[in-house]
């Protein structure tokens, strides 16, 4: 049915119908990390401080590359709403050759991290241990890029279930790789952080082969031939390039975001840093949801603008917001009415510190329950501007609103004013807002309209 004879319930259930999948997908990436936390935690304290600056150093290099699979997304969508396959081939060929020189261009970052985490001011013991996870990791990064691009492929062919079932077999994996690896059980070598990042390795190359074989195989994607003449070069390199860096930095921008205020937050105390660390896993885990959404969106409105649907790419738009919103509406009423208990699943009982940590992640959930409405919709605008293949304005929108406003208000209302850690949190509820209307109304400008 074409995309503008859709009735309102009708693009909510295709909406929800794409974006349940993705959205548990990228729950179970999220899984991935805690694992490797929590199983690196019961092995050593050095080796789980070393191993959480691994990852989130890994994640910030990923989420850097991953525009370019991102751009293959409203990319793939759009060719998908004119009829054009082979055009699909080429976009989502282009994206992996994007992604494999990128990961090759940012091996030494890999290689040479224990310098750049000296340099930070980490202690030399952390600093090599967070080496050897990321010399080991490094080598993941290639097939998690290509992951994605095959990902957003299938995202646009709105089938995208077998990347949530690969992602939830790799968590399972994972964790049965780590048991052997890092403690060395059943005879296996005892190898600590070695061992959790060959452990994500492995998970990063066996979910490649998968869903490699899946789009190579399967009787609804053959037809595609997506690896055929993998060496030839097409023009979508350049639009996928010009398309992808923005999302790419973009990410890179709000992560950095959330990771200064962290630094921050641990300025002012350390039962803050804790309580904000609580805070900040839930609002994540909760922040998955509408990531999928947004990605839904980005695939329902390109589809709709490869189609030259305007009717049916702005009823999207109005829907996808609505029903992004009305999600966040369950997840404010979660922080408002029962806080403690969700901050007390993460803390055990009998640390004299956690009535404290208890009380101050309570407040902050509060303010993350106001900041709940801005993240989702800015984070939505965003993915219906890229369905209409506009990144580069978006990217400015939110670097001023993040670095320009909402940092520098975040620290003078923490350290000027003396709101501490409030503060930190109502900077990032202005910079996210702020961040949300300006999207938002681009998107609305940007749109076109129905004649």
């Amino acid at each position: 049915m074409p995309v503008s004879r859709m009735s309102p319930p009708s693009h909510a259930r295709a909406l929800l119908l794409l974006a349940f999948p993705l959205i548990g997908s990228h729950v179970a990436q999220m899984l991935l990390q805690v694992t490797d936390t929590i199983m690196l935690g019961w092995y050593g304290v050095e080796e789980l401080a070393a191993g959480v600056l691994g990852t989130s150093s890994f994640f910030m290099v990923f989420m850097l590359g991953s525009g370019f699979a991102h751009a293959v997304m409203p990319m793939a969508a759009a060719a998908m709403g004119r009829k054009d396959e082979t055009q699909v081939r080429r976009d989502a060929r282009m994206g992996m050759w994007l992604s494999i020189g990128y990961g090759i261009v940012t091996l030494p970052v890999f290689w040479w991290s224990e310098q750049l985490l000296l340099a930070l001011g980490q202690q030399p013991q952390i600093a090599a241990l967070g080496q050897d996870y990321m010399r080991i990791a490094g080598l993941g990064l290639i097939p998690a890029l290509l992951v994605m691009v095959l990902k957003s492929f299938l995202a646009a062919m709105e089938r995208a279930q077998i990347v949530l079932w690969v992602t939830l077999a790799g968590v399972g994996l994972n964790v049965v790789l780590n048991w052997f690896l890092i403690f060395g059980n059943w005879g296996a070598p005892e190898l600590g952080i070695k061992g959790a990042a060959i452990a994500s390795v492995a998970v990063q190359f066996l979910s490649l082969i998968v869903l490699a074989l899946w789009v190579t195989l399967h009787r609804d994607f053959r037809r595609f031939r997506l690896l055929q003449n993998f060496w030839r070069h097409d023009a979508a390199l350049k639009q996928v390039w010009r398309l992808g860096w923005p999302i790419g930095l973009t990410s890179l921008m709000e992560g950095g975001l959330f990771h200064a205020v962290a630094l921050m937050m641990g300025w002012i105390g350390t039962v803050e840093l804790a309580a904000h660390g609580i805070a900040l896993q839930i609002t994540a885990a909760t922040f998955m949801v509408h990531v999928g959404l947004s990605n839904a969106a980005t695939v329902r409105a390109g589809r709709a603008e490869g189609a030259s649907d305007a009717r049916g790419l702005r009823d999207g738009a109005w829907v996808a917001l609505l029903v992004s919103q009305g999600l966040g509406l369950f997840v404010i009423a979660a922080f408002l009415l029962v806080p403690e208990p969700l901050v007390r699943l993460f803390l055990d009982e009998a640390n004299p510190r956690a009535p404290q940590i208890i009380a101050y992640g309570s407040v902050l959930l509060g303010m993350a329950a106001l900041f709940q409405v801005a993240d989702a919709a800015q984070v939505l605008a965003l993915g219906l501007l890229r369905g209409i293949r506009d990144t580069r304005v978006p990217m400015v929108i939110a670097i001023i609103c993040y670095w320009g406003i909402g940092m520098p208000v975040a620290y003078l209302l923490a350290f000027k004013a003396g709101m501490g850690g409030v503060g930190l949190w109502t900077g990032l509820v202005i910079g996210l807002s702020l961040t949300a209307v300006a999207l938002l109304w681009r998107f609305w400008r940007r749109a076109p309209r129905a004649a």
